[in-house]
């Protein structure tokens, strides 16, 4: 799949009323919905970052919903994975962040530490409850100082598993009348290997059974471990787009080589054969002075499509919290900012995609380039 074909995938955007798919609540979207428009053909994608997360909680089946309501071209589901071996959408395995699981006493002895990718983390994992056990939980809001209105949807909805949201996808695609992606991310590949509770056993079979293991196919499967990538090229045979997340520091975990390392245009060369794309930090392509303003625009985009890579960030934000300091507007962090002044900027990198937890303001951003 070629970087012509990843940009393709850009279709209409849609504005209407959404139904929670979990729960008997009407979900109506926030201001700012674009009306209904096709992207020309090399539009950049814009991914629902776990959903519509800026506007409910994230990684529920009615943020994924709301995503696709406002324009998302992709939704984005985290997969960590359960006792039993079933896939799960949660942004890490430690949810105590992200469901109510410290108000359910019989599950207060499962609280322990374990050493996640290195980094000793305390609360409950997914690991640990059985599917059954963790349908028993209710998502609530990550950031609730920052997105005060998100916490309204407290305690309405599941933990989604990743069959669902391969099911709502299908539906979602019959009932907006174009194709929405899927772009799921394998989270700690390693750490659950090591637990026996490997991921890309799970993920495969269902990719395959979805009819999505195609070089065209509307997926791209994500990971911060090109070795995991790899492996999913070669040892599983997936033929499926695949894309590297880098971070501003670090490196892939047991990897030995740095992020800065191997997004050199003749680092991107050693693996350009085995990938898609990229999903690097914004901050690598447009850098952040030392005041949090931004910076100058390094040559990623460019050195990536070099090697016949396409290069899709993460993840733009409204509030002043995330935003480069210059793009600010007051004082408050939870503000929104001139969010659309910086996607533009985004855009005008010449990327072929971007990661948005307001994927409407991302959708609005690039009609009006």
């Amino acid at each position: 799949m070629d970087r012509r074909t990843f940009t393709g995938l850009a279709a209409a955007t849609v504005a209407g009323v959404v139904v929670a798919p979990d729960a008997a609540q009407a979900v109506t979207e926030p201001h700012g919905a674009v009306p209904a428009r096709r992207p020309r053909q090399g539009t950049p994608l814009v991914v629902g970052h776990r959903g519509a997360s800026g506007y409910r909680p994230e990684h529920t089946l009615a943020s994924y919903t709301l995503a696709a309501h406002l324009g998302a071209d992709f939704i984005e589901p985290d997969l960590c994975i359960t006792k039993d071996g079933v896939l799960v959408c949660r942004h890490e395995p430690e949810i105590s962040g992200t469901t109510d699981v410290a108000q359910h006493p019989e599950f207060a002895s499962r609280r322990t530490t374990k050493s996640l990718d290195g980094v000793a983390t305390t609360g409950w994992f997914t690991e640990d409850f059985t599917l059954a056990e963790l349908k028993t939980l209710r998502a609530v809001e990550r950031l609730p100082a920052l997105r005060q209105h998100n916490t309204t949807y407290n305690g309405l909805w599941q933990v989604p598993t990743f069959v669902e949201v391969l099911e709502l996808r299908k539906r979602l695609s019959r009932e907006l009348h174009r194709e929405i992606g899927v772009y799921p991310e394998t989270k700690h590949p390693t750490y659950f290997r090591a637990m026996g509770l490997p991921l890309e056993e799970r993920l495969v079979p269902l990719v395959r059974k979805y009819g999505l293991d195609r070089a065209n196919a509307p997926i791209f499967i994500q990971s911060f471990e090109l070795k995991n990538l790899q492996d999913l090229r070669h040892r599983f045979g997936v033929k499926a787009p695949l894309v590297f997340l880098t971070s501003a520091t670090g490196g892939p975990f047991n990897d030995g080589r740095t992020y800065a390392e191997l997004l050199t245009r003749a680092g991107m060369a050693t693996y350009a054969k085995d990938i898609t794309g990229l999903g690097p930090d914004q901050a690598q392509i447009i850098t952040r002075n030392p005041d949090g303003s931004t910076g100058a625009t390094t040559t990623l985009v460019a050195d990536a499509h070099a090697n016949g890579l396409s290069v899709c960030p993460y993840t733009v934000r409204a509030e002043n919290n995330f935003l480069p300091t210059d793009y600010r507007i007051g004082t408050r962090p939870d503000d929104f900012g001139r969010v659309l002044d910086y996607l533009k900027r985004l855009y005008a990198t010449g990327i072929d995609g971007l990661f948005s937890d307001m994927p409407d303001l991302a959708v609005l951003a690039r009609e009006l380039r």
